[in-house]
């Protein structure tokens, strides 16, 4: 059935009006702290005294050295973010907030700025779909260390 006046079938307007809400609501939700709280810094980023030393799984040890490869020059050999980066072990990247399908579609498909003023992030090429899920482990149990959140049920399953 045509929607009439426009030509387009009602489907594809509820559709289309679904996916708009659907973006007011990410982006309202992803603006709940001041744009001006997140300016790149022009020196490295260190949003906590971030604790390294845990016991991590062997699947986030595993992320560990596929982060060193792939994520450290911009986000931190310890996590902590750089002047090219913004610190993953802060509360803006908790499960809640930047739940692991949100990293998993950063690494896979780049993502546009949105809290930091670092630009936008490109799609990290040659990193595999299991080394995106070692990377959100490693990231997730250094959060959890660092105690960015608190609840163990938000860890992945490593």
């Amino acid at each position: 059935m045509i929607r009439p006046g426009s030509g387009r079938p009602i489907q594809q307007t509820v559709a289309l009006a679904a996916v708009a809400l659907a973006m007011a609501v990410m982006v309202a939700a992803c603006g709940d702290e001041p744009a001006a709280s997140y300016a790149a810094p022009s020196a490295p980023v260190q949003s906590v005294a971030i604790l390294t030393d845990v016991e991590l799984s062997a699947a986030a040890e595993a992320g560990q050295s596929v982060f060193a490869a792939n994520c450290a020059a911009c986000h931190g050999a310890d996590v902590g973010g750089t002047n090219l980066g913004p610190p993953l072990v802060h509360r803006i990247y908790e499960p809640n907030h930047h739940p692991d399908p949100s990293i998993r579609l950063a690494v896979l498909s780049g993502v546009r700025q949105h809290h930091w003023a670092f630009g936008d992030m490109p799609a990290v090429a040659g990193v595999s779909a299991n080394e995106v899920e070692q990377i959100i482990c490693y990231v997730r149990e250094l959060q959890y260390a660092n105690q960015v959140f608190v609840d163990p049920t938000l860890l992945p399953d490593c």
